[in-house]
């Protein structure tokens, strides 16, 4: 039986369950990837930005399953934000091809339909069950990005100073725990709407106003996950010719999420993305000593990003991909006989 669920409300042993399940989940698909923590985790599945909204629902065990009485196996969310649902899907490895990822994907797809969005998109892991099962649906592949992986074990850090001061003249880097300070954002949001060196597709979209910015920042706080931004200057204008924005997450603080990079293209050409790069990992090294590693996502063809990436010491981990689906065309194949 699938229920729609409300995290802000569920208990504490329902949330505690499906934290089971997750971390079962990467134990078995992602086995390099950190387990999560339940600190937070509420707040992570519940909080979202203004305009948006994020409908749950979950299966649990019958009381005969194997010990497993009132488990939670599955759960899926759709974020409903702008003309798309984003959904994500979650089913416990010991409940696989048993229909029951079908049967999430089915109420969610039928909530979308009546909400009168026209389609569904999910981000898909490479080299997992997933990739299979989407296809399965009718879900095509749009986009493709690399995730590689810095294990900060390995860092040369005095190399990595030199090239935290690898950067042209007439510029300097400022560290900005928390968000950017509230002076620079507007020039903060003018350089992420100019242009960016990462294009993270349309499933994590990014804030390019002053407003939704803020309003970004606040949901990251709420959800848990703290922000960190280093800012090349341009001294003679005052503008932001650069950006890096790093996250930790309260429920794996020890890997770290790194967001948008941005070089401005007047500024390009001066080693702004390395040296920021650079720095964001030194003062990452004394403001979170739990963290072990940093994980970034980058487009195959943005070459450049990926040879700073690897001149930081990043390893390419696996393909991360965007899939979607018309949804009146997945319900149909979903009601379906099969």
């Amino acid at each position: 039986m699938v229920r729609e669920w409300d995290p802000r409300t569920a208990s504490s042993a329902e949330i505690a369950s499906l934290l089971d399940t997750l971390n079962a989940v990467l134990a078995v698909d992602l086995p390099q990837d950190p387990p999560w923590q339940e600190s937070s985790l509420r707040e992570y599945l519940s909080e979202v930005m203004p305009g948006e909204r994020r409908i749950s629902w979950v299966t649990q065990a019958e009381p005969a399953a194997n010990g497993m009485a009132g488990a939670i196996l599955g759960q899926v969310h759709v974020l409903l934000l702008g003309d798309i649902g984003v959904l994500e899907v979650l089913v416990h490895p010991a409940a696989r091809r048993t229909g029951l990822g079908r049967d999430l994907v089915r109420v969610a797809a039928r909530r979308v339909y009546q909400e009168g969005f026209q389609s569904i998109g999910v981000e898909v892991v490479g080299d997992t069950p997933a990739v299979a099962f989407y296809e399965s649906l009718g879900f095509a592949r749009e986009y493709v990005e690399t995730r590689s992986v810095l294990e900060l074990s390995g860092v040369d850090w005095v190399e990595l100073a030199e090239m935290a001061t690898g950067i042209g003249a007439g510029y300097h880097l400022e560290f900005c725990p928390g968000g950017p300070p509230d002076d620079l954002i507007e020039a903060y949001a003018r350089a992420k709407a100019e242009v960016r060196d990462v294009d993270d597709g349309e499933l994590r979209p990014s804030s390019y106003d002053p407003e939704r910015l803020r309003d970004s920042l606040d949901c990251l706080h709420r959800r848990g996950m703290k922000p960190y931004i280093v800012l090349a200057l341009h001294e003679q204008t005052g503008e932001v010719a650069g950006l890096t924005e790093v996250v930790v997450p309260a429920q794996h603080p020890t890997r770290a999420d790194q967001y948008d990079t941005i070089v401005v293209q007047d500024h390009r050409g001066y080693g702004i993305d390395r040296a920021i790069k650079a720095r964001m990992l030194l003062e990452l090294r004394s403001a979170e000593p739990q963290l072990t590693e940093v994980q970034t996502w980058n487009a195959q063809a943005n070459e450049a990003m990926l040879k700073v990436n690897a001149e930081l010491g990043y390893r390419p981990d696996r393909e991360w991909c965007e899939y979607s689906v018309d949804v009146a065309e997945l319900v149909h194949r979903l009601d379906a006989p099969h």
